[in-house]
């Protein structure tokens, strides 16, 4: 039995047992390792050099900014423009929470972390408007996989990592479609708000209100102006971009509306220390795993085998999206990635298939796994928000299911609404 069945076996294994993912895979690795003869120095040596990259050093950044602002008042002056914007719609609650999370998705880049920040209050103050709870957790449930594609997103920083991809275009890549799988989100809940009578209509705001909530959420307003504005100018890299998020993001909150204090900043720290072993922990064992993997040509014989398949483009595109499909409902999104993008980006160049629309449509399939059990982070987050067993919450993003596949046979197909702003 060679090494690389015998690393499969046991990554299969030990996630079906339940063990952490980063550690499953460091496990499977070594015992690939062990089945080789190979010196279980090397892995350790691996684990180590994985760590000299300069992108990846963007991920910690960018999460402590967003902790600072979700533990702050930048994310709450977000809730309160969207509200003056959209609530005179059908179903406006929804809509704003939607639009809430698009923009909480600038500072975090987190899809877990965006419903549980927003979901905390916009679901009990949906409810108050006669909103029924299983719909109110839906909706930011699904919204927060918003904080994964729009830009700055720590699965395409991890994608552009490991795949060698360029991140500043992959950012660029991800504002179209993002702003797609947004505004579909948006139209199903008003379908769904309208056919049923949810919610409650409030009075349009006038434009002097507008202009005044725009003029107060203008600190939180200018943090994705500032850090992609920089990006795509050329002033300096998603790294440095994500260092100056976090210290613009510092000194608002201590020095302007000053709601930061030394134990408010221990407590954020601790939590986004905690998300982040967790992150780092996967990263260096999938990229053991992934150089093991070319070690032993697992990327020639998948090209080899793919290419034996088919030569059509479109149904590579098929195909990829039914194994992402089982992949990535028993896996995490960000493992998946670290896994797969080493061993599939020269696959998809091998089709003539931008990296980066194959990036974007990598990501956005991946999304799907927030939604769909047994992984379905966003739903136990939903679920512990709100209280609703799984099964519920399940039905109740169906709908919304169905809308970001809409979207995403658009990515796999449409090539320009990934490359239009490249």
């Amino acid at each position: 039995m060679s090494s690389v069945v015998v690393l499969f076996l046991v990554l299969a294994a030990l996630i079906v047992v339940g063990v952490p993912i980063g550690v499953a895979i460091g496990l499977a690795t070594l015992a690939g390792l062990v089945t080789d003869g190979m010196p279980v120095m090397w892995f350790t040596q691996k684990l180590f050099n994985t760590f000299d990259s300069f992108p990846l050093m963007a991920v910690p950044f960018f999460l402590f900014a967003g902790d600072i602002m979700a533990h702050g008042t930048l994310s709450k002056s977000l809730l309160d423009l969207c509200r003056v914007f959209a609530g005179h719609l059908r179903g406006g609650l929804a809509q704003i929470s939607t639009l809430t999370c698009l923009f909480y998705g600038t500072l975090c880049g987190s899809a877990p972390a965006t419903p549980a920040a927003i979901g905390g209050f916009m679901i009990p103050a949906m409810e108050e408007e006669k909103y029924p709870r299983s719909f109110a957790t839906a909706v930011n449930s699904v919204s927060g996989v918003l904080g994964v594609m729009i830009p700055p997103s720590v699965p395409l920083i991890l994608y552009g990592a490991s795949g060698m991809v360029s991140i500043t275009d992959l950012f660029l890549a991800g504002v179209i479609p993002g702003l797609l799988v947004c505004a579909a989100f948006m139209v199903t809940s008003c379908i769904i708000c309208r056919r049923n009578g949810y919610g409650v209509i409030h009075e349009k705001s006038s434009w002097k209100i507008r202009i005044k909530a725009l003029w107060e959420a203008k600190y939180a307003v200018m943090v994705p102006i500032i850090v992609l504005g920089f990006i795509y100018a050329g002033i300096c890299t998603p790294t440095e971009a994500g260092a100056i998020a976090c210290g613009y993001a510092l000194f608002v909150e201590t020095f302007v509306t000053r709601s930061m204090n030394l134990r408010l900043l221990y407590r954020i720290m601790s939590s986004s220390l905690h998300t982040l072993s967790m992150i780092f922990l996967m990263i260096i064992t999938a990229g053991a795993m992934g150089t093991f993997l070319q070690l032993h040509s697992m990327d020639r014989f998948i090209i080899d085998f793919v290419h034996s398949m088919t030569s059509s483009p479109a149904v590579f595109m098929a195909m990829m999206l039914v194994l992402f499909f089982i992949i990535g409902t028993f896996m995490d999104c960000a493992a998946t990635i670290l896994i797969l993008a080493p061993l599939l980006v020269p696959l998809a160049k091998s089709f003539g298939i931008h990296p980066v629309q194959f990036g974007i449509f990598m990501l956005v399939r991946l999304s799907l796994g927030f939604l769909t059990p047994p992984v379905g982070v966003n739903l136990f987050v939903g679920c512990s928000l709100s209280g609703l067993p799984l099964m519920v919450l399940s039905r109740a993003v169906y709908p919304y299911i169905l809308a970001m596949v809409v979207v995403l046979l658009c990515i796999m197909y449409i090539p320009a609404i990934s490359l239009f702003l490249l």
